[in-house]
């Protein structure tokens, strides 16, 4: 009886391809393998597999190629069914999803003060192009933009902001105002003389904040999800917060210790039910809805529940390592600054941001709505909108090219002409 050889890469890193397991699903019916097949093969290569280390942008799909996971006959769970068909072959998601090679990232830190640094990773080379994460995220949320643009001739940083991932996260909560987090935005772009930023959630309202207060350092600018919310000096931010039921979370967040203790408790879980793609939300499952009487903001959700489609097994992984360093607490900060953030906002009068801006809006974020977005260019002349109606709060996982898709059509006319990249 002849034995198959199928060698598989997962590149979730580096492939732009929004559903894999649907190609996965196709190419097993072609090839005649059994449901799930080519998944098994993937998860068993383990941490240290191609997979994992191709998605984390350490190793190039060249290395990949040399570095095959292979399934022994032996393993009857997944392999013995291959036997029912003769002929050896191979698979190679390369071939298979016409993948382009993705350079090894490259890891920096700048240091704005003793003790402080921030973490970023960089590839490709051009204009500058900074990209903001939001919460609870890190560098690795933009892992499938990073290689496009920078393919698209664009020099790319992708930030830890700070409190996250490998960046220094103080334990003081004045450390987290938005004044102090422009300062550090500011620090990194004193090499770099105008710079592109795009962010995302909390990276968002920072890049609107750059715009809007550093306006002489700052290109262009682009948020993902994430309104021009104006400040009202005449009223309370908190009182403000306090309406909008859909931000009962911001308030649960506001004592110190609490969110923490409850995230932390199990990461695996609280990933699993904060990423959530626009394809399985489930009704009930709603991690912004507080049970302020139960006392959190994931009781009485699933104990066990299965990942999302838009999230990976390996970067479950990568988000569990990354908060197992620093915790919750640095990005949790954030939120703890609604009425300092609103006292700086106040000491600059609201005026019009001039540069070319970038709105893209997503119809399934039952957090940031696309109606927040009403009348921003009565404030941002030069504003471009995007929308993506079947995208959930997580746009860069959930609608990876979609993402890259606005950003393109953007920034071609904006910043320069695309490069050699396709989608």
């Amino acid at each position: 009886m002849s034995s198959k050889s199928v060698v598989v890469f997962d590149l979730g890193g580096v492939l732009l391809c929004p559903a894999p397991q649907q190609k996965f699903h196709e190419y097993e019916e072609r090839l005649n393998l059994p449901g799930g097949f080519l998944q098994s093969v993937i998860l068993t290569s383990g941490p240290n597999g191609a997979f994992f280390r191709a998605e984390l942008g350490k190793m190039t799909l060249s290395q990949v190629s040399h570095d095959d996971v292979h399934m022994e006959p032996s393993t009857p769970s997944v392999c013995s069914p291959c036997t029912k068909s003769s002929g050896p072959f191979t698979f190679c998601c390369v071939a298979a999803f016409n993948v382009h090679s993705c350079p090894v990232l490259t890891p920096s830190f700048l240091s704005f003060q003793p003790g402080v640094q921030i973490h970023y990773v960089e590839l490709g080379d051009g204009p500058p192009l900074c990209l903001c994460h939001g919460f609870p995220e890190s560098w690795f949320t933009w892992r499938y933009q990073i290689p496009a643009l920078a393919a698209a001739g664009f020099r790319v940083l992708a930030l830890d902001m700070k409190g996250y991932g490998d960046s220094t996260a103080p334990p003081d909560i004045e450390e987290y105002g938005q004044e102090e987090i422009c300062k550090v935005g500011l620090e990194r772009k004193k090499s770099i003389k105008w710079v592109t930023l795009i962010g995302h959630d909390w990276g968002g309202a920072f890049v609107w904040n750059m715009a809007q207060f550093y306006p002489e350092r700052v290109r262009a600018v682009a948020s993902l999800n994430t309104p021009l919310f104006p400040v009202d000096p005449n009223a309370d931010p908190m009182e403000r917060l306090r309406a909008l039921p859909i931000f009962d979370y911001q308030l649960y967040f506001q004592e110190p210790g609490v969110a923490e203790a409850e995230l932390e408790e199990d990461l695996r879980r609280t990933f699993k039910i904060m990423f959530r793609g626009h394809r399985d939300m489930v009704r009930n499952l709603c991690p912004v809805c507080v049970d302020f009487i139960a006392g959190g903001l994931l009781v009485g959700l699933p104990e066990d529940i299965p990942r999302s489609s838009i999230l990976s097994e390996s970067a479950l992984q990568v988000y569990v390592e990354q908060y197992e360093k620093s915790g919750f607490r640095g990005p949790l900060n954030w939120y703890r600054n609604v009425r300092r953030n609103w006292q700086w906002l106040c000491t600059k009068p609201m005026g019009k941001i001039q540069m070319p801006a970038l709105m893209v809006t997503a119809g399934k974020d039952i957090v940031l709505l696309p109606i927040f977005t009403k009348g921003m260019e009565d404030l941002i002349p030069k504003l471009t909108r995007g929308h993506i109606e079947e995208c959930s709060h997580w746009t860069q996982m959930d609608r990876c090219a979609m993402a890259v898709g606005h950003l393109f059509k953007w920034l071609s006319p904006t910043c320069m002409p695309m490069g050699n990249c396709t989608l």
